[in-house]
């Protein structure tokens, strides 16, 4: 009996019941640490990254609800100097049908990516945000 009422609650601990998204706010050409804050220590990044609560950024007409991460990787193509890499990281809120895509534009490249947990823009994007209902869901079967 323990055991299910664990699983339960493990389940219900891993999904967000409306509140809205944090995201790292940040721009590498500002903030060095924004291009790979996983190099850090822990303490840097939480002194130096800024986190955004995505709900006071909601635009008009949009809810809290549809709001996640952003990670930007530009490849900006300076002719006649050498190219320069930026990241950006932020809320978003217009949603593309692939969590990263690329995109090829005249002056710069861009991989685009979108996720859906706290602080997911952090580093590279994974799924891990579903391990937890899916082991709970193992356990039943």
């Amino acid at each position: 009996m323990f055991l299910n009422f664990l699983c339960v609650t493990i389940l219900f601990a891993s999904f967000d019941f409306g509140s809205a998204i944090s995201c790292y706010e940040c721009n590498s050409a500002n903030n060095s640490m924004c291009l790979e804050p996983n190099i850090y220590d822990k303490e840097s990044v939480q002194r130096y990254l800024k986190i955004t609560n995505c709900e006071q950024k909601v635009p008009r007409g949009q809810t809290k609800e549809q709001m996640f991460c952003r990670k930007i990787i530009q490849t900006i193509l300076h002719k006649g100097h050498d190219t320069e890499v930026r990241v950006t990281r932020g809320c978003g809120w217009v949603k593309h049908h692939r969590d990263c895509y690329k995109a090829d534009n005249e002056d710069h490249l861009e991989t685009v990516c979108q996720c859906f947990t706290d602080d997911c823009n952090s580093a590279a994007m994974n799924t891990a945000g579903l391990l937890i209902p899916i082991i709970v869901f193992k356990m039943f079967i």
